[in-house]
Order: C-alpha cells, then structure tokens, then sequence
C-alpha cells in the first residue's frame, strides 16, 4: 500500500519506495467535476449534462494529517463519493487540449463527503450548495502515483470498500468527460496553480456513512488510502 496522504501537503511516493518522498506541493483548491458518470446521474435523477459541472472546496475542507472524518452536527445524511483525482504541477489558463497532459504528473483518488440532505434543500430551493459539499473536512486525498507508472489513464479503475465490501466502483473509460477534456474545460473559468487537485466525478454506488465506518481505496486494485468514521 502506498503512504496514505491525510493533509494539505501532498506526498508523492513510488510503489517501488514508498518512503521516498518526490516532493511536497501545497494545496491550492479542489476544483470538482459532478454528474461524470451516467450511472451516478441516474442514480440521483439529474439531467444529462452538455458540459462539465464544476465547484470548488476550499484548502479547508482537506482533512488533515492522520485524522479521520468527523461527521458534522449540521447533517443527518453524509455520504461518501470516491473519485479519480490528478494534481497540476504548473499554472495554466485557456489550456490547449493537446498540451493538457503535461499540467499533472501524478494520479491519486479523493473522497467528496456530501450533506445530501442540505444540497437537497439548497436545491429545492434554487440555491447554491456550497455548505453541503466544501465544509471543513469534506475532501479527503490519497497518496499520489506518478502517472507513468500507471499505463494507458483510460483504462483506470477504481473502488471504495466500506467495512470490507464494495459500494463503489469506476472505470475511467465510462466518465462523460475524460482527464484531459476536464483540465482543458477549468483552465477557461479558473487559473489552475501548482498544487491545485482536480476531482473528477464520483461512479453510481453513493451512499451514507457512518460513525465506526471504515473506508479503503484501490486504484486498479492497489490500495491507496484508510480512512476511519468517526
């Protein structure tokens, strides 16, 4: 397993040395990418979308180092998300698609908690949600894997166990959007800085967490990060 990355100073690690640390970059934001997988949009009834959906979470909704996810007084219904993550590595605004690649360097998977009970009532009534999905502690980030050491990106998978058994599972070949369409569409509303982390949209199989929960990540069925309840 790699080094499971619980703060907002990035660790970067090779499978064949975890404990070399390649370098450190802070945190920026969290620019998220919603409704990237049919299953999901079916799942929650939302309409097909002809672009990305974008929001942001602030460098203060990353759970710090070595904690684990406390759930907020302010909702009854918190659920997990898992998603593909990628971090850029040198600014960028209006990218050129095929120079997309070159912005992120390395590959990791990010947890998107939501208030599906406050983004439904934001929703209902024509409101931004911000406070059901950017709250402190709302984003958790695994360690990171250089993408060259992960192959063809198209072809990535990825899970979420909840107490030993799979609730989530996605494919990179299934996102509406792929990777580089994604960090092309941002550039043109949001400088990307170095450090800033790109969720990419959560597969169908959401669902509510709770105290004592116990919650692993696999990328193409390597695990990348533990993260406890509480």
């Amino acid at each position: 397993m790699y080094p499971v990355f619980r703060c907002s100073q990035t660790i970067f690690a090779r499978k064949d040395n975890p404990n070399n640390i390649l370098k450190n970059v802070y945190i920026m934001k969290i620019v998220c990418v919603g409704h990237n997988y049919i299953s999901h949009i079916k799942e929650l009834n939302s309409a097909m979308p002809s672009e990305p959906t974008l929001f942001i979470k602030p460098e203060s909704a990353v759970i710090q180092a070595d904690a684990p996810f406390v759930q907020p007084i302010f909702s009854q219904a918190i659920h997990h998300e898992i998603e593909l993550a990628l971090q850029i590595k040198k600014v960028g605004k209006h990218i050129d698609p095929a120079l997309a690649h070159e912005y992120y360097d390395s590959i990791g998977l990010g947890l998107d908690f939501t208030a599906r009970d406050l983004q439904q009532e934001c929703k209902e009534k024509g409101l931004p949600w911000e406070k059901a999905k950017a709250f402190d502690g709302s984003a958790f980030i695994s360690s990171w894997v250089p993408k060259e050491d992960l192959g063809d990106l198209k072809s990535l998978n990825f899970e979420l166990k909840k107490n030993g058994t799979t609730v989530q599972k996605g494919f990179a070949s299934d996102m509406l959007f792929g990777i580089d369409e994604i960090v092309c569409y941002i550039s043109k509303f949001f400088t990307l800085k170095i450090g800033d982390v790109i969720f990419t949209g959560t597969p169908s199989g959401v669902g509510p967490i709770q105290q004592g929960d116990h919650l692993e990540g696999f990328l193409n069925g390597r695990g990348l990060f533990e993260l406890s309840v509480k």
